[in-house]
């Protein structure tokens, strides 16, 4: 095989490993993702400023960082670490998703967290668009603070607190299951 069949080869079965075919497991300190990530374990991943990345029963071994202005769609992924968000359009974790750490999400848009396992906190601070918290199991709290788009927290077990601040209008929900306190905002949801 000469040397440029070899590296053309090459390209293609890394261009494989980021979408999701042949191999399992990609590694790499940090993967910017921009179109889809399927059924690969990667080591990080950042969505790059302005960009878009869909997460599609990834594996993520350590952080997903989500940029200024950019989106994230995660569906039935597992991340070890944390979800952190400042500055993003918007971040949705749905479908049995299960974060090891806790998801963050501050000075942005909108987010949507649907039937996940958040083994830390779900934080929501600072945003201009609406969360959706529904059916989730938290570890930690849920911490809802200074958001101006709506919030609607519904159908939760939370170990810790359920703690709502300077939100306009004022949250909505109902049917939690909250292990620590339900505090000012929060306190009749």
């Amino acid at each position: 095989m000469n040397k440029i069949v070899r590296i053309v080869v090459m390209m293609i079965v890394g261009l494989g490993l980021l979408a999701g075919f042949g191999a399992q497991t990609a590694h790499a300190d940090e993967i910017r993702c921009v179109g889809t990530l399927g059924a690969i374990t990667v080591d990080n991943v950042l969505v790059p400023e302005g960009r878009t990345c869909t997460l599609n029963k990834t594996r993520v071994q350590g952080t997903v960082k989500v940029a200024d202005n950019a989106t994230l769609y995660a569906k039935t992924v597992r991340v070890n670490g944390n979800i952190q968000a400042e500055g993003a359009k918007l971040v949705s974790v749905t479908a049995n998703s299960v974060v090891g750490g806790s998801i963050q999400i501050k000075q942005g848009g909108a987010a949507t967290i649907n039937r996940v396992r958040v083994n830390g906190d779900i934080q929501f601070d600072e945003n201009n668009r609406a969360l959706k918290a529904l059916y989730n199991t938290v570890g930690g709290s849920i911490q809802v603070f200074k958001n101006t788009g709506g919030v609607k927290i519904a159908n939760n077990t939370i170990d810790g607190n359920l703690q709502c601040k300077e939100n306009a209008p004022k949250p909505t929900g109902s049917n939690n299951i909250v292990g620590g306190n339900k505090e000012d905002q929060c306190a009749r949801l």
